[in-house]
């Protein structure tokens, strides 16, 4: 786990303010999930990396009060739509910012809200954000078949944008390996 967030760390203090897309080189392991308790999922049981092995995964890094991750949703529920029937994921990894965001609750009433319908992770300690390395809301890691992070994406993202049309660039390259 700590390998991959030294790795990422070094290439995000690199980064100039205008990047907001690595591709990595070299794919690193992503650690596997820090909560197993099922009060931390929402609509999903617990999950692990090795459960998802054989699909791509969008991981998406978001706090509900953050309105540049709120802002993707729309993006996001499309892409999940125009992927249905492939061997495709998003899990979503709520980091909370604020003390109210930590309430199970209240996450429930969001996600319900913004009609997320993918697993969401409630990463209150941070465990998960910590392991990865992240640093921002959004993020979004793109992990490949064998759960290898292959790229990293950051910042609000909307349909046919560069950023949009890069990331599921990529999801479906990494579908047809």
């Amino acid at each position: 786990m700590k390998l991959i967030a030294r790795s990422l760390m070094l290439l995000m203090l690199s980064w100039s303010s205008a990047l907001f897309a690595i591709q990595l080189e070299k794919p690193l392991p992503a650690p596997d999930f820090t909560q197993a308790d099922p009060e931390s999922w929402i609509n999903s049981p617990p999950l692990t990396l090795e459960q998802l092995q054989g699909k791509v995964v969008l991981l998406d890094f978001w706090t509900f009060d953050c309105w540049n991750c709120y802002r993707s949703f729309p993006w996001m529920r499309e892409m999940e739509q125009r992927l249905a029937g492939e061997a495709f994921t998003v899990i979503g990894i709520h980091s909370p910012e604020f003390s109210h965001e930590r309430v199970r609750a209240n996450v429930e009433v969001k996600v319900k809200q913004f009609k997320l319908h993918h697993p969401v992770m409630m990463d209150n300690d941070f465990g998960y954000w910590q392991a990865m390395g992240n640093r921002y809301w959004p993020t979004f890691y793109i992990l490949d078949k064998q759960g290898q992070v292959r790229s990293v994406y950051i910042g609000e993202t909307h349909a046919d944008t560069p950023q949009a049309k890069q990331i599921e660039a990529d999801i479906r390259a990494l579908l047809e390996e």
